[in-house]
């Protein structure tokens, strides 16, 4: 199995080498921020089309956490396009954070189409350094898709408990590596190199579940299910919260 899947891997890098050559000449990641945004704008409409039970379901509990101001107060990592926004609860003062400042168009577009929400502002930096937002300020964090392209996962989610005030609650909704046994891993170890480099940065093969289980939270609610996506690949997924 192993010699099969680096055959392979090696025929999939023969194929994309024109990217692995910009990659090489450091153009690739200035093409990739600014194209990928234009990309998540069209994948999230499909996604959230198929993925919308399962985030009214997900976020349905999101004012069990207002903390004492009376007002939820959201922090959204990796916020992308603001494809989430259409499901939190009227009233919520949103800040969001993202590593590429390209989505901010998009993101404005969003608010625009969400005047429920009070969007307070957009911080370009990435989860694993919010330094930006205040020691336990907020009373929710939410990241969807984004512990799958974070470089360090454990020190993001030291960023999520450090920002979230006592009691409050990390959110997150997360494709993950298929089960070892599956044809869906299997092609999936083929295809990561590439997928990293055309996604920007993001893992097909990672085992989020592990990094929320070591992150000391007081409470995790974690489910594994399959999810109705028209990708194969990223149908494993992960979902949840976590109470500090």
């Amino acid at each position: 199995m192993a010699l099969t899947i680096f055959i392979l891997r090696l025929f999939v890098y023969i194929l994309a080498s024109p990217m692995f050559l910009l990659n090489f000449l450091g153009l690739w990641s200035q093409i990739c921020k600014k194209w990928f945004p234009h990309f998540m704008q069209r994948f999230t409409v499909i996604y959230n089309e198929q993925m919308a039970s399962k985030k009214r379901e997900l976020f349905g509990n999101l004012q069990d956490f207002v903390g004492p101001s009376g007002t939820l107060s959201l922090l959204e990592v990796g916020c992308g396009t603001g494809a989430n926004f259409k499901f939190y609860p009227p009233g919520c003062r949103v800040t969001c954070i993202d590593p590429n400042p390209n989505f901010e168009k998009f993101l404005i577009k969003s608010v625009a189409e969400n005047q429920h929400l009070q969007f307070e502002r957009f911080v370009v930096a990435a989860g694993e350094n919010m330094s930006q937002v205040a020691d336990g300020s907020v009373d929710v964090v939410v990241c969807t898709l984004v512990l799958c392209s974070v470089k360090s996962q454990e020190q993001m989610l030291q960023e999520v408990r450090r920002v979230l005030r006592p009691g409050g609650a990390f959110y997150f909704l997360e494709h993950v590596v298929a089960k070892s046994s599956s044809w869906n891993y299997f092609w999936q170890q083929i295809l990561h190199p590439c997928w990293y480099m055309l996604f920007d940065g993001c893992h097909l093969t990672r085992e989020s579940w592990k990094a929320l289980e070591r992150a000391r939270f007081s409470e995790l609610k974690l489910q594994h299910f399959q999810a109705p996506l028209s990708w194969e690949l990223v149908r494993p997924h992960v979902c949840g919260y976590a109470v500090k």
